[in-house]
C-alpha cells in the first residue's frame, strides 16, 4: 500500500473501487434517515401516534357546549388527547361521522329510520321550548295561536292579548334539529313558514329574542334556563300548560323534549369508546346539570 492510502478501504466486484470513511458515514447516514421516515420506525413513529390521538366531534350547536366541557376534563385525564368540538348542526354530525370527517357526531334528536346504520349513544336530555322577552306580557301560547305566528295569519302582538306592535319571527336555518322538532310537534312544514329572522345556534336565538321586545323563537330548554339564570331578558314560555324547566323534562312531562345523542359510523373502540363512556357515566353529570340538561340514569 503506497503512503497516503492507509485511509482507504477496498470492496471485492465487477473491477476494482474504494470507498472513503467520509463516504461511508455519508450513505450511513443516509439509510438512517430512510429508516425514521418508514411508517412504523423511528422517532417519526412516535410523532404520528401523538397526533392519531386527537377527536373531532362535530355536529348539534345544543350538545357542542357540554362536549366541549366534557372534552376539556377528559383531556386532562388523558396526556395526549385532544378532543376538537366543532358546530354546525345535528344534520352536520350525521354527515360527517358517515364521510369520516368525525369520529363522534352530534345530534340533538332521535335517528331517523334512514340513519339506522349508526350507532347511537345518548349522553342526556333536554326539551326545546318558546322564549319573548321577559318585558312582553304574553304569559303562554296555545298551539294554534304558534302555528298562525309562524304562518304569518298572526301578525301583531295585540291578536293574542298583547301590545299593539309587530311580531318578530325568529326560526331556525335548515338542517338545525329545533326545527325539525318544532315544525313535527306543530305539524308545519318549513316552506309554511314565515320568518323575519333565521338563526343557526340556541344562543344566536337568545340573543336575537333578548334585544328585541316583540321577538318571539324558539331554542333549547337548557341554554334558556342558563342564559335567564345569568340575567338574559327572556321568558320561556310553557306548552300545553306544563312549565318549561329542567324539571319538568326529567319527569317526562313536558311534551317537546329530545335525547342529546352521540354519535358513530362503526362501534367505537380505543380512545373513541373511552371517550363516550366518559360522557355518560356520573363523571360529568355535574356539567350535564350545569348547563340545564337532565342526565342519563
Amino acid at each position: 500500500m503506497r503512503a497516503g492510502e492507509s485511509d482507504l478501504a477496498f470492496f471485492p466486484g465487477p473491477g476494482l473501487r474504494t470507498v472513503t470513511p467520509r463516504t461511508l458515514l455519508v450513505q450511513a447516514c443516509v439509510m438512517i434517515s430512510l429508516l425514521i421516515s418508514q411508517p412504523g420506525c423511528g422517532w417519526r413513529s412516535s410523532e404520528r401516534s401523538a397526533a392519531s390521538q386527537r377527536i373531532t366531534v362535530t355536529g348539534s350547536s345544543t350538545i357542542a357546549p357540554l362536549m366541549n366541557e366534557i372534552g376539556k376534563r377528559f383531556e386532562a385525564r388523558h396526556p395526549g388527547v385532544r378532543v376538537d368540538v366543532q358546530s354546525g348542526g345535528s344534520s352536520r354530525g350525521v354527515t360527517d361521522v358517515r364521510s369520516g370527517v368525525a369520529e363522534i357526531g352530534m345530534a340533538s334528536r332521535s335517528l331517523h329510520s334512514s340513519e339506522a346504520e349508526l350507532h347511537r349513544f345518548t349522553i342526556a336530555h333536554d326539551g326545546v321550548c318558546l322564549i319573548v322577552h321577559a318585558d312582553n306580557p304574553i304569559q303562554a301560547l296555545s298551539d294554534e295561536q304558534v302555528v298562525a305566528i309562524y304562518t304569518g295569519r298572526i301578525a301583531r302582538w295585540s291578536e293574542v292579548e298583547g301590545k299593539d306592535a309587530p311580531i318578530t319571527v325568529v326560526n331556525k336555518a335548515e338542517g338545525r334539529s329545533t326545527l325539525e322538532l318544532f315544525t313535527s310537534h306543530f305539524g308545519l312544514s318549513s316552506p309554511e313558514i314565515r320568518a323575519d329572522v333565521v338563526i343557526g345556534d340556541n344562543e344566536q336565538g337568545v340573543k336575537v329574542v333578548a334585544g328585541n321586545l316583540n321577538a318571539i323563537g324558539y331554542v333549547s330548554i337548557g341554554t334558556a334556563a342558563t342564559d335567564r339564570s345569568e340575567g338574559v331578558p327572556i321568558k320561556l314560555l310553557p306548552m300545553a300548560g306544563i312549565e318549561a324547566s329542567v324539571r319538568t323534562v326529567a319527569d317526562g312531562r313536558f311534551p317537546l323534549s329530545r335525547p342529546l345523542n352521540l354519535v358513530t359510523a362503526t362501534l367505537p373502540t380505543g380512545v373513541v369508546r373511552e371517550l363516550i363512556d366518559f360522557a355518560r357515566s356520573a363523571s360529568v353529570h355535574d356539567l350535564i346539570e350545569e348547563l340545564a340538561f337532565v342526565p342519563t340514569e
